[in-house]
């Protein structure tokens, strides 16, 4: 990895696209430290303290934006969720179809009307946030008359334009930098948390150390929490997150071990392939021989990369998310067992997201890899599969052995991505879930954008790290 990014400075063209990379997420930074206006940032982070895990993941992708109340704090959700929408469309819809299959016109149409939709929920999401705030927090300064309405239309239109500049700044970095745009800036913003997850972990520790002591427990937080002028609910709600961060010092360590683990795994997977081998048949053109040689047709074991996690994430996570926008019901009511089952840290929906990563992977493998397509070209080029007569025998075989590595991959993306869920579950750390699913979206990111390079390398006859 580093050996490629060593090499491809060497190269001005390169250099130029990796320093308008680095200036793109500078400008993201940037963006994710103006705040918005009428909002109490100080109200805001309270809250997503003592949400848990849904509203800190939210948090993560934003890289920090929502609990600080910038323009950015819708980060790419909207533009994540749009795609979801319109890649599930284009198989229902022949009109999208016909367009995905145009080539460059059609992905330009198809782009255009994916960012439509993407205003659309962006103003959606922005009301969604703006309820949720002024219900659930003292976040909103201002909440009724003339100025409650003023103020609610500028934040609405901040949380839209910010998602939206985010958005044209990801399309900046595909024309004129370096990978996927969106994901690259998904990945600087998990990046840019890590420092406040490790100050959380050293937080853990020592109220871990306070617990174990007795000079920390609930009432003494709760009490604290109200003598700074928090509302009781919401000091109870502050304080419990606080002793749900706890973590033993043994934890941190078995905690480093499994992330290294799951590094050398996640790598380990995404250059693991299977070979089918292909043989070309001999012919003549003139006096010479043409043909006879040996080939391979390289399948990826994980054909779509982090991308399955992510989306399962965004649309495992709705039900609660729009329920949390109605209002969290009260303890002991039969609603408030249904949103405690349908919560981010419940078994139903670890087994939903596992469901749904699996489903997801199916549905990209299908998208990049076309069985029908393979076989065609196979038989204009004279190739064919051992052992398989060319046409339909060619297809099934492929099918069969597509069906096989894509489900092979689908449940390794699905193990790496619960195994940190079930770990925050055991030890009630919901940071570690959200770590956990950081990890493999940064290493996932990062795997995809030095292979991208590694491309633009190879394309320039220079030689990278593959040699």
């Amino acid at each position: 990895m580093f050996t490629t990014l060593k090499n491809a400075w060497h190269i001005a063209e390169l250099r130029k696209k990796i320093c308008y990379t680095l200036l793109i997420l500078i400008l993201f930074r940037v963006g994710s430290a103006v705040p918005v206006p009428f909002l109490d940032s100080t109200a805001l982070q309270a809250m997503v303290t003592g949400s848990g895990n849904l509203l800190g993941y939210i948090d993560i992708l934003s890289g920090g934006a929502f609990s600080r109340a910038t323009v950015f704090a819708l980060s790419i959700t909207p533009y994540i969720t749009s795609s979801i929408v319109i890649q599930l469309l284009t198989v229902a819809i022949p009109a999208l179809e016909r367009l995905s299959k145009e080539g460059e016109d059609g992905r330009k149409k198809i782009n255009k009307i994916t960012r439509y939709v993407t205003v659309a929920l962006a103003l959606l999401q922005a009301f969604a946030y703006y309820t949720l705030l002024r219900n659930q927090s003292r976040a909103v300064l201002y909440r009724s008359g003339f100025a409650g309405i003023f103020s609610a239309l500028v934040i609405i239109a901040a949380f839209t334009a910010g998602a939206m500049l985010v958005v044209y700044l990801g399309e900046r970095i595909d024309e004129n930098g370096v990978g996927n745009g969106i994901s690259i800036i998904l990945f600087a913003g998990i990046l840019a948390r890590v420092p406040n997850m490790i100050s959380g972990m050293i937080d853990g520790v020592r109220t871990w150390s306070g617990v174990q002591a007795g000079s920390i427990t609930l009432e003494s937080l709760i009490s604290g929490y109200e003598s700074a002028g928090y509302s009781a609910d919401l000091a109870k709600q502050q304080a419990e997150a606080v002793l749900g961060s706890a973590i033993a010092p043994w934890g941190i360590a078995l905690l480093l071990v499994g992330v290294l683990a799951l590094i050398v795994f996640i790598v380990f997977i995404s250059d693991a392939e299977r070979r089918i081998p292909v043989q070309y048949a001999k012919r003549q053109v003139g006096r010479k021989m043409y043909g006879g040689q040996s080939s391979t047709l390289p399948m990826k074991v994980n054909m779509s990369g982090v991308l399955p996690i992510i989306f399962a994430q965004s649309i495992a996570t709705l039900p609660i998310t729009i329920w949390s926008f109605i209002g969290v019901p009260d303890e002991g009511t039969v609603s408030r067992t249904i949103y405690d089952a349908i919560d981010t840290q419940s078994i139903i929906y670890m087994v939903v997201y596992f469901v749904m990563i699996i489903g997801f992977s199916y549905f990209y493998s299908s998208i990049q890899f076309n069985p029908v397509e393979i076989a065609n070209n196979l038989k204009k080029q004279g190739g064919f599969i051992p052992g398989f007569r060319p046409g339909k025998p060619t297809v099934d075989f492929i099918k069969k052995v597509l069906g096989k590595i894509t489900l092979f991959g689908a449940i390794y993306l699905g193990i790496v991505a619960i195994c940190p869920l079930l770990v925050g579950k055991i030890i009630s750390n919901t940071s570690v879930a959200i770590g956990g699913t950081s990890v493999i979206i940064v290493v996932g990111v990062a795997l995809e954008t030095v292979k991208a390079l590694e491309n633009q390398m190879l394309m320039r006859q220079y030689k990278g790290f593959l040699e």
